[in-house]
C-alpha cells in the first residue's frame, strides 16, 4: 500500500511523488493552469469519488489516518498506485500553511465541463441558478449548497466567476459541488448578450436578482407560475451588471422589513431558491 509517512518537507519520497508541492495553501492558480484542484476534507473527497473522480495523490494529518481508511480503501481501489502521504501534525501545517488542522486533502484531475444547452437539455431543467461574476468562493459554495438543498437542477457559472472548484468552495458547499450539476455560460466577461438568449431559446424565462424601481416581489404570481426560470445572482458589491437587468425577463427583489435593501448573495438564493421552486 503506497503510504508514505513524511517526516519532513524534504523527504526523496515526496520529491519523487510530484503532486506534493500542490498541497500548499498557494497552489490553487497553478492546479487550475494544470487541469486539477484540491478536495479538502473527507466530506469533499468522498463526494468528488462518488462524482467519478480518482484522487492523484493525498496529504493527511497522522492523527487522522485510521478514519481515514475507508477514503484512501476507496481511492487506492480506483488506482493503486495513488501516494497517500501522512505527516505529523506540525509538517502538516508547514506544509499546507493552514493554522488548524481541517482534515485530508486530495489531489484530483478537473472534470471537463459541458456545454451550457446540451447540460440543460440532458437533465430536462425546469429552475437554474446562474452566478454573475461572484468572486467570493464562501458565497459560491454556500449557493452550491442551498441549489442542492432547495431542488434547483443546475448552476451556470459565467466567465468571470470564481471557481466552484476552489478548495474553499468545495469545502463550504459540503462537496454539493459534485452534486449539483454545473458549467460555465458565456464566452466573454458580459455574458448577457450571449448567454440570455440562450437560456431563452431553451424555455427559460430569466429572473435577475436586483434592486430597481422596476423590480417586482419574490412571491410574485408570474415567477411562480414559469415553467422554466434561471434565478440570475450578481455580487455582493455592484450587483448585476446593467446589461443582464435589460435583457432578463423579470427584475426581481425580496420583500424586506427594517429599511434592510439587501441580503448577502448566499443568504439570498437561498429565500429566492425557495420561493422559486417546482411545486
Amino acid at each position: 500500500m503506497p503510504i508514505i509517512t513524511l517526516e519532513q518537507t524534504g523527504d526523496a519520497d515526496v520529491e519523487r511523488g510530484g503532486d506534493f508541492s500542490l498541497f500548499t495553501r498557494t497552489a490553487d492558480a497553478e492546479l487550475r493552469e494544470r487541469g486539477l484542484f484540491i478536495g479538502e476534507s473527507l466530506k469533499v473527497i468522498e463526494r468528488a469519488m462518488v462524482a467519478g473522480a480518482v484522487p492523484r495523490a493525498m496529504l493527511l494529518p497522522e492523527k487522522l489516518l485510521e478514519d481515514t481508511m475507508p477514503v484512501i480503501e476507496r481511492a487506492l481501489a480506483a488506482n493503486a498506485s495513488t501516494p497517500i502521504y501522512v505527516a505529523p501534525k506540525t509538517l502538516f501545517k508547514e506544509i499546507t500553511g493552514y493554522e488548524v488542522v481541517r482534515s485530508a486533502l486530495a489531489v484530483f484531475e478537473r472534470p471537463s465541463l459541458p456545454n451550457a444547452t446540451e447540460l440543460l437539455d440532458s437533465l430536462g431543467a425546469r429552475r437554474v441558478a446562474v452566478l454573475e461574476d461572484i468572486g467570493n468562493s464562501t458565497n459560491i459554495g454556500a449557493i452550491f449548497r442551498s441549489a442542492a438543498a432547495l431542488g434547483v437542477d443546475a448552476v451556470l457559472v459565467t466567465p468571470s466567476c470564481h471557481d466552484p472548484l476552489f478548495r474553499r468552495a468545495a469545502r463550504v458547499s459540503m462537496g454539493t459541488v459534485f452534486q449539483v450539476p454545473w458549467t460555465r455560460i458565456g464566452s466573454v466577461q458580459s455574458w448577457a448578450g450571449e448567454g440570455i438568449p440562450l437560456l431563452h431559446d431553451l424555455g427559460f424565462k430569466v429572473a435577475a436578482m436586483a434592486l430597481s424601481d422596476e423590480s417586482i416581489s419574490l412571491d410574485d404570481e408570474a415567477l411562480r407560475s414559469c415553467e422554466k426560470l434561471a434565478i440570475v445572482l450578481g455580487t455582493e458589491g455592484e450587483g448585476l451588471s446593467q446589461a443582464t437587468i435589460d435583457a432578463s425577463d423579470y427584475t426581481v427583489k425580496i420583500p424586506m422589513a427594517h429599511d434592510v435593501d439587501s441580503l448577502n448573495v448566499a443568504a439570498a438564493s437561498a429565500v429566492a431558491f425557495w420561493e422559486l421552486r417546482v411545486r
